[in-house]
């Protein structure tokens, strides 16, 4: 895959409105632990930046998934883990199949408000006692009339302390668990940025070690009404819809680490080149320069892998197993980077306010969020028909 002028073009532009609009503020927001999505999106949405590859119909700018990739990459230019992070649950996980299987009614009342920056939306799959198994969540849609009403809770939810509308994974009938799932669009609110649905409760903001300027939340649903027309494709299509989606988000987080890593380390080379030690810099000691060159080697090859699965994904293949390698990789770069970066900053790496020890916190998501290593090495030693796939 080779990125064209087009591409180039977008990544400045992004550059730029991160420059002037989001890193001045990080620091600020990150203390305030939330950072002010719908403003931050409505500006994105003007600059065309929250739909590239949506169809133009509803606001995009129809173009090919490898943009969606240009633009996570670009991303990581953010000084923080937290806002990007949310831009891309709005860009790359709860639209993806609202885009794909929704029906007209649902993509201009959901997807172009989105693409537009009017309304925040979040992806409820994650529940207290299922995480990396998704099969395992037991909220519930009942039908009720023409209605579905829902009850159960989703945990982990990002941006979900702003939404407008959840994304929903819940179970809509009995049988196996791959295929009585359905995604359903639950208006969070009774507007954009408005009072909150009747029967859904914030239960819970969740402080977490990184990603701080990320709201987070635990979320309630006591019978909530929905039209059953607000199911995206087929009722019992849920799973397989959001495995879907799961591929365009873990090649996100592949994605979005480039940029951020290479910063790692060149913030390092700075700083080691000032820091005297024995008589010389840090620069200067063996030990440094050959483990950040390693560091660089890793994040190149992390970023081949990417741009392969991306090109493939383009091309209509299916990426399964690249994009789970991608992801498994980016989780472990975003763990073994920072943290070797940090033990070059010594003491100064270890304060609250340097830009590796947040790195450091940040990234440790990475091998967690939208399937844990685990589940990466699981789907990948299935592919290579090393381990039994489940009877069911």
């Amino acid at each position: 895959m080779q990125f064209t002028h087009e591409h180039r073009e977008i990544q400045k532009t992004l550059k730029r409105f991160i420059d002037e609009e989001i890193n001045p503020h990080v620091d600020e927001w990150e203390a305030a632990e939330i950072f002010p999505a719908h403003e931050v999106f409505k500006k994105m949405g003007n600059l065309g930046l929250l739909g590239l590859c949506k169809p133009e119909e509803y606001g995009g700018q129809g173009l090919d998934y490898s943009y969606s990739l240009a633009m996570a990459e670009a991303l990581g230019h953010i000084h923080c883990g937290g806002v990007p992070m949310a831009i891309g649950v709005q860009t790359d996980m709860c639209t993806p199949a609202l885009a794909r299987y929704g029906s007209e009614e649902l993509k201009h009342q959901f997807l172009a408000p989105a693409i537009a920056g009017d309304m925040v939306g979040c992806i409820g799959v994650s529940e207290p006692a299922a995480g990396s198994d998704v099969s395992g969540i037991k909220s519930v849609a009942r039908k009720d009339g023409d209605d579905y009403i829902i009850t159960g809770q989703k945990m982990w939810i990002t941006n979900s302390l702003q939404a407008d509308w959840m994304c929903m994974l819940v179970n809509t009938g009995e049988g196996p668990v791959h295929k009585n799932k359905s995604l359903v669009m639950v208006p969070m609110r009774d507007g954009p940025g408005g009072k909150l649905t009747k029967g859904i409760e914030v239960a819970q903001k969740i402080r977490k070690i990184g990603m701080h300027s990320s709201d987070t939340g635990l979320i309630y649903f006591d019978e909530v009404r929905v039209p059953q027309r607000y199911r995206i494709g087929a009722e019992g299509q849920g799973f397989i819809y959001q495995m879907q989606q799961f591929q365009e988000e873990r090649l996100w987080c592949a994605a979005s680490t480039l940029e951020s890593l290479n910063h790692c380390i060149q913030w390092t080379i700075d700083y080691a080149q000032e820091r005297k030690l024995f008589g010389s810099t840090l620069a200067d000691q063996q030990w440094v320069q050959f483990k950040l060159a390693e560091l660089k080697t890793e994040v190149e090859a992390l970023r081949a892998l990417t741009y392969r699965a991306c090109d493939l994904y383009v091309n209509g293949q299916d990426v399964l197993e690249l994009a789970s390698m991608a992801k498994l990789k980016a989780g472990r770069l975003n763990r073994e980077v920072p943290d070797t970066c940090l033990q070059f900053w010594g003491g100064m790496g270890f304060t609250l306010e340097n830009k590796v020890s947040r790195m450091y916190r940040d990234g440790r998501l990475a091998s967690i969020g939208g399937g844990a290593d685990e589940v990466m090495l699981g789907i990948l030693s299935k592919l290579m028909g090393i381990a039994k796939r489940p009877a069911h």
